[in-house]
């Protein structure tokens, strides 16, 4: 599987996201649908997004007893997405279940990543707010091989932490990676950030940009910037 950019499509509605893609006439870039986008215009945002051609990251990080992410998974597998997540922090358990619900009858299914730790967050805040003592890296490094063991696609982890995942769980385990910005770009709220460039030299399968496409004058020649540094 080929490297890709993922546009993060954070909009509070589905007007402003789709005037957004409008912007796009020749490129159908993968785009990822988070909460705010979903929760504002739900499953009609998917299926509009989906008839223009683009291919989508579902990003709603489900965590929850093992029979609901499962239920809940067949309702997202219905919307033809090509990825969905959730949180590695539910154990394998919820993990297998979310797989058995993402299966559909014609026995396809979405891609299932897990989150690892978010990236906004720190070593001193893992510690002190969540009273995880061990080294972050090791931390995500195990939640890695947990969804790996549970029969999960890949995971959410920082660009830093791509190659050290792929060590652990594979070559084929797949990276997606947010926390990416360009070199004289704003980190925003990101603490472990890379470059596309560098995501590229960590091993990162995907890398997921907002702002600096988003919020860009123009924003095709950001995302085009993008798949130069990432793709090549």
């Amino acid at each position: 599987m080929g490297k890709d950019v993922i546009i993060a499509c954070d909009f509070p509605t589905g007007d402003a996201a789709l005037a957004f893609l409008d912007n796009f006439t020749e490129e159908k870039p993968y785009v990822k649908i988070g909460m705010e986008l979903f929760y504002s215009a739900g499953a009609p945002i998917i299926r509009a997004v989906k008839e223009r051609g683009h291919k989508i990251f579902l990003d709603l990080k489900l965590h929850d007893i093992p029979n609901t992410v499962k239920q809940a998974m067949a309702v997202l597998s219905a919307l033809d997405v090509d990825m969905v997540n959730l949180h590695a922090a539910g154990t394998r358990a919820m993990m297998e279940a979310a797989l058995e619900g993402l299966m559909r009858p014609d026995g396809t299914r979405p891609l299932l990543i897990a989150v690892t730790q978010l990236t906004s967050t720190s070593q001193e805040r893992m510690r002190d707010e969540l009273l995880i003592d061990m080294p972050i890296d090791e931390v995500v490094l195990r939640y890695a091989e947990n969804a790996a063991r549970a029969g999960l696609d890949g995971v959410v982890c920082s660009p830093l932490e791509a190659g050290a995942v792929h060590g652990r769980c594979g070559g084929s385990f797949l990276t997606v990676t947010p926390g990416v910005r360009f070199a004289d770009g704003d980190v925003g709220d990101q603490v472990r950030v890379a470059t596309p460039e560098r995501a590229k030299q960590l091993g990162s399968d995907y890398i997921v940009v907002g702002r600096p496409i988003t919020k860009a004058e123009d924003p095709v020649a950001a995302y085009r910037r993008c798949v130069a540094e990432f793709v090549g």
